[in-house]
């Protein structure tokens, strides 16, 4: 199972891309497999930032000026700024400060193991107001084989080509496996991970993992790695998740210290 980037700094889904590229990467696409745009719905609260390593990965709103992503997109030695796609060539925008869960091992995720691969991004400015903050999920359902969640991300649709990579798509995915609350394996209902199909792929990293309550989403949980088909090394097979069950009484208390309170 390879992390979800291509960074060998960050080791995540997030893809490479230089700064310079912001007006290509607004025109490109994302998501493996034949994932949909997702403009409205899911991908309304999904934003792109990128670091000056060259890596770009995913987050979502959970408020105003407060971003949740994967711990491995965001290195504490690299500058990350948040793409702003309100203008006709997207504008890189400040971020203030990120946390990343205290609990987070780099080498475990490495390791293909179990880790808090969740982190926490300050913005400098609010976002504006046709990007709305997403609620984290209550935790009360647990999740179980067959459960169906959607994945909303800027990652690429051919792996290793990141110039299709940003723009946000969006795909129905379903657990399969023995999904907890340390990692949630996820596939395409059609391609059951045997053969290729709809998955996160480079710049998915750090993607927001939907339950759909019926009235609205919620936040269960961040991509962490992906596979290819037959658990082979690549895009199109499983995508992995950390759920945020272990993880969300810290990320509710960190937005509360930086001033961004959250529901409880």
């Amino acid at each position: 199972m390879a992390p979800t980037g291509t960074s060998a700094r960050a080791a995540a889904l997030c893809f490479t891309a230089a700064l310079s590229t912001a007006a290509a990467i607004a025109s490109a696409s994302a998501m493996v497999g034949g994932a949909q745009p997702a403009a409205d719905g899911a991908g309304r609260s999904v934003v792109m930032i990128l670091g000056s390593y060259g890596t770009a990965c995913t987050a979502t709103a959970i408020a105003r000026d407060l971003l949740l992503t994967a711990a491995h997109c965001v290195e504490p030695d690299a500058d990350y700024k948040l793409v702003d796609m309100e203008r006709r060539e997207p504008a890189l925008k400040d971020i203030a400060r990120i946390e990343r869960d205290p609990l987070f091992d780099l080498k475990r995720l490495l390791g293909h193991l179990a880790t808090a691969d969740v982190a926490v991004v300050k913005l400098g400015q609010p976002l504006p107001a046709k990007i709305p903050p997403v609620p984290l999920d209550d935790a009360t359902q647990p999740v179980a084989v067959g459960d169906a969640f959607v994945v909303a991300g800027y990652g690429v649709t051919v792996r290793g080509d990141g110039r299709t990579g940003g723009t946000v798509r969006a795909a129905t995915l379903v657990a399969t496996g023995q999904p907890g609350t340390l990692q949630i394996r996820l596939f395409d209902p059609r391609s059951r991970g045997e053969n290729a199909g709809l998955g996160a792929c480079a710049g998915d990293s750090g993607a927001p993992v939907f339950r759909d309550n019926g009235e609205n989403l919620a936040v269960i949980g961040v991509v962490s790695w992906s596979t290819g088909p037959k658990l082979s090394a690549g895009c199109g097979g499983l995508t992995g998740v950390t759920p945020l069950v272990r993880y969300r009484a810290w990320i509710v208390e960190t937005a509360r210290a930086l001033g961004s309170p959250l529901a409880p």
